[in-house]
């Protein structure tokens, strides 16, 4: 079959690779119908995460099961189906309290419970496509995929959707709807999203469906805050030409947001000066946006962080303990969340594909890998068809 194959930085490759199979009774074989690439892919593209051997790209895909194992009752030949991004078993420790991301029993090679992503050391659940520190599981750009836990992640798609209505629910949807929900909104809340990407934008929603009374996003590439604004009906500040967090506190009193998402991680746009600081030490990218939130969030305010972050930084923790910020983040808990959000989208109470600006054919993923990496052509959200 066709797939995207990572090699090395800045290397992807559209090559011919085996095809998957049936390995374990409860895993199912999707024939892949869209998959799309995610800005968490960047991370792995531009060496933010290391990955030391070749492997299939790719973690936000649906498609029509082609074979299943004897252990999969719930899914036939046939079926189409969305598949969360995290692989869970449904039944462990951490599932049990839906936390699918913590799953103990998916990523064999290096799950544990100190969490150090530096190290290789105590990492979270597997992931599709997220290299060898994530399970190390082929990814869904590809033409098949292998599915393993198929009776407990993927959900059937209604017969009247659309793979474009539905295919955000594999991440990108589920991640800003987690951004908002862990934020505990009471109702008329403002809501400062930093980052106006693909997660950025689907956050804005899920504020406004959960009781949101102010939206407001902050960016420096003019065309994704237009899709903000159009898509999401948010007000936006392009922090490349104003003191985002001054803007911020002008317009709430003077006392700063209720929340502030960080939807940007590690991958902030950086100075030359930056880039030698992270050199020196011993750092990979920024965090930035992080603490651009913590200083827009008013007192005893909440931030969320689901940008992606890799590296350990000096964290301002005088600010975090003097404003008593509620911090929360992490990989989005899409199992809890993907049952409501298919409703949402076949109530017509959201639309998310309308930040798609880009629809190829798969063999054309290593040439829009590139363009999405250096935000050009206004390029927001690329879907790829095998």
């Amino acid at each position: 079959m066709k797939a995207v194959v990572f090699h090395k930085p800045k290397d992807m490759r559209v090559e011919t690779v085996e095809d998957p199979r049936i390995e374990e009774p409860r895993d199912a074989i999707l024939r892949v119908t869209s998959t799309a690439i995610c800005g968490s892919d960047l991370h792995i593209y531009n060496g933010m995460v290391p990955q030391p051997r070749s492997m299939v790209m790719g973690h936000e895909f649906m498609g029509i099961v082609e074979e299943v194992g004897s252990g999969v009752t719930n899914l036939k030949k046939g079926d189409r189906v969305v598949v969360p991004f995290p692989i869970s078993c449904g039944n462990c420790h951490f599932c049990n309290m839906q936390l699918p991301t913590h799953c103990e029993n998916s990523n064999h090679k290096t799950y544990g419970p100190e969490g150090d992503v530096i190290l290789g050391k105590g990492t979270g659940a597997a992931l599709f496509g997220y290299t060898d520190l994530y399970g190390g599981y082929a990814g869904g750009q590809a033409e098949y995929v292998r599915v393993p836990y198929a009776d407990y992640g993927p959900r059937k798609v209604p017969d009247e959707l659309t793979d474009e209505q539905v295919l955000f629910l594999t991440d990108i949807f589920p991640t800003g709807w987690s951004a908002i929900d862990w934020a505990d909104l009471k109702g008329g809340e403002t809501v400062v999203v930093w980052g106006c990407g693909p997660v950025g934008v689907m956050a804005m929603k899920s504020a406004w469906l959960q009781g949101a009374k102010r939206v407001i996003g902050v960016d420096i590439q003019p065309y994704r805050m237009q899709i903000a604004q159009n898509s999401a009906k948010a007000e936006v500040i392009n922090a490349a030409e104003v003191d985002a967090v001054e803007v911020i506190r002008e317009m709430t009193g003077g006392y700063g947001a209720d929340v502030c998402v960080d939807a940007v991680g590690m991958e902030a746009h950086r100075s030359i000066l930056d880039k030698a600081l992270n050199v020196v030490q011993l750092e990979k990218g920024s965090m930035e946006a992080l603490e651009k939130c913590l200083s827009a969030v008013r007192r005893g305010g909440t931030v969320t962080v689901v940008g992606v972050y890799g590296s350990p930084y000096k964290f301002p923790l005088y600010k975090w303990f003097d404003k008593s910020i509620k911090l929360m983040g992490g990989q989005a808990w899409v199992h809890r969340y993907i049952d409501h959000l298919i409703s949402l989208v076949q109530e017509k109470k959201v639309v998310l594909d309308d930040i798609i600006t880009h629809t190829v054919p798969l063999s054309e993923a290593s040439k829009m890998y590139d363009i999405f990496n250096k935000k050009e052509d206004n390029c927001m959200k690329v879907v790829l068809k095998p």
